[in-house]
């Protein structure tokens, strides 16, 4: 083993958490560019109402594709637990079903999806000329889902391998295609829509290939590796219920999402799913920082979970606490000192879009105060194997807290009532994660 890798066993000083989680966050920024690049070219060189449609149907896709997090993340814990009790044999076996799972549940997602596209547009509100747009960009990228799955699942399992910045490598050159594809087609040879999910859906191509190749290579250097299995039904169904969080978290903020736009759409038209849009890429690229480190040290609770290496658990424990909250800040800061930067990128072509976004932003920013932190802490009990309490976590920030936030909200604040829902949310879910906390502390130790 080369002395610059650091391994899971190590003892993580904030230097050497930050360089081992670097490459797990950036790696999560650039696989958010990937709808935040789409939505650039459409909005400025195909229009608003492909811009809206793309959005629309956005949700959709985004649950399908987070079945990938689920296998993942669940699967990722319970290897990283094996591999802290030197079960490196069943810890291999296990990652393998992991990947078997992957590609037929892939395969199963995109047939469904393709056959549905349309009425799940009109479902979500889609007319006109919009359904046409929905439509064409859904079933395009659905072609490439299963390899979006497998780049959701490698995100997690080359951290546990000890391979972050591989996919660190991995993910940049799948965004860097992502964005030529996208300057390619949608620019130059006027591709509309079409050109935007080709581009998406072959760097996800890029994304989830390269990390089979080297995971399908037995001498590869990590102690993971494909190795021939059957699937078993315990250790998937543990996986899978460890990791429902992860899909809760998909699955709930895309309805979230969907019930946001039939909001907007009541209340401002077609610029309110526009403005709405552009505050969710935005969302995308800030939560990817939090995600990435949620994913980054994971491995490092499971492992040593697993070895019982209590002190290590309460020092991830500590420096992830003070890490998130301190993230917050920044965040919130930026936010509200880039918003119109970030509105006139998309949509400073439309004067009152853009008033409307810039107002927007201002409000929406103060969700990611303690948006980390919440994601944090249901990551942290998915790496201690407590899938039921990550789920809750999940559920309760990601739908009960948001659905109630947007239905009410708006009554007694109208259209900032949908632009502060997510802030209220976060802050309900920031004191159900502390009782958490606090509750499980004995418990694991930490």
């Amino acid at each position: 083993m080369k002395k610059d890798v650091i391994q899971l066993s190590d003892h993580f000083t904030l230097g050497r958490l930050f360089r081992f989680c670097l490459p797990s966050v950036v790696m999560m920024v650039f696989t958010s560019i990937y709808g935040v690049v789409d939505g650039y070219f459409v909005s400025n060189y195909v229009g608003k109402t492909p811009f809206a449609g793309v959005n629309l149907i956005m949700p959709f896709l985004m649950i399908l594709g987070g079945v990938g997090f689920m296998v993942g993340t669940g699967g990722s814990a319970l290897v990283a637990k094996y591999l802290g009790e030197k079960n490196d044999n069943q810890a291999r076996r296990v990652f393998s079903m992991m990947i078997i799972l992957t590609l037929i549940l892939g395969v199963s997602t995109s047939v469904l999806g393709i056959v549905f596209a349309e009425q799940v547009a009109e479902l979500l509100g889609a007319e006109g000329e919009m359904i046409g747009y929905c439509v064409t960009y859904a079933r395009t990228c659905l072609i490439f889902n299963t390899m979006f799955m497998f780049q959701n699942v490698f995100q997690s399992f080359l951290v546990t391998a000890e391979r972050p910045k591989l996919g660190l490598v991995i993910i940049v050159a799948a965004g860097c295609t992502n964005m030529i594809l996208d300057a390619l087609f949608i620019a130059v040879f006027q591709l509309g829509v079409i050109g935007a999910a080709l581009a998406t859906g072959l760097s996800q191509t890029v994304g989830g290939l390269l990390p089979l190749i080297f995971f399908l290579r037995k001498n590869n250097g990590s102690k993971l590796h494909m190795v021939r299995t059957r699937l078993e039904l315990r250790p998937i169904a543990q996986a899978c219920s460890n990791g429902a969080s992860e899909l809760m978290t998909n699955i709930s903020s895309s309805i979230v999402s969907m019930l946001y736009n039939h909001q907007l759409l009541t209340l401002a038209g077609e610029n309110g799913v526009s403005a709405y849009g552009v505050l969710m890429y935005v969302q995308f690229i800030f939560a990817a920082v939090y995600i990435g480190y949620s994913i980054g040290t994971s491995p490092i609770v499971g492992y040593n979970y697993g070895a019982q290496n209590y002190a290590e658990l309460k020092n991830m424990r500590s420096k992830s606490i003070k890490t998130m909250l301190t993230a917050g800040v920044i965040m919130v800061i930026i936010a509200e000192l880039l918003a119109p930067v970030l509105a006139g990128i998309f949509v400073g072509y439309d004067q009152e879009l853009f008033d409307m976004t810039v107002h927007a932003f201002r409000l929406f920013s103060f969700t990611f105060l303690l948006s980390g932190f919440n994601i944090w802490c249901s990551s942290f009990f998915t790496a201690l194997n407590n899938g039921a309490i990550s789920a809750a976590v999940s559920f309760l920030r990601t739908l009960v807290f948001q659905l109630a936030a947007v239905l009410i909200l708006p009554i007694f604040f109208k259209l900032d009532g949908v632009w502060i829902s997510v802030a209220f949310a976060e802050v309900s879910a920031f004191f159900i994660s502390v009782i958490f906390l606090l509750a499980k502390r004995k418990k694991y130790n930490y």
